[in-house]
């Protein structure tokens, strides 16, 4: 059976070039609505290269954190994406 945490990046590398996802839409798709906290641990201590653990954002429109260069550089690549204007 999987974890959680293997569940949230199986969602999260569905996320296509160009989109996003909320902490809690990955949240629900993996199978706890109310652990959007739990995904934030997880895309922190996230390294693996295909998991776009940039494509998680905040529900209030934040970027929120990015651990491979911060939240400049997490806007630049979604920008890059066409994710954000």
């Amino acid at each position: 059976m999987k974890s959680f945490a293997d569940k949230v990046r199986d969602v999260v590398r569905k996320i296509p070039e160009g989109k996003t996802m909320t902490y809690k839409q990955v949240a629900a798709k993996a199978g706890n609505a109310k652990a959007a906290r739990a995904v934030g641990a997880v895309m922190r201590t996230n390294y693996l290269e295909d998991v776009p653990c940039h494509r998680v954002v905040r529900s209030d429109g934040g970027l929120g954190n990015y651990n491979r260069g911060g939240t400049e550089r997490k806007r630049e690549i979604l920008r890059r994406e066409g994710a954000i204007a």
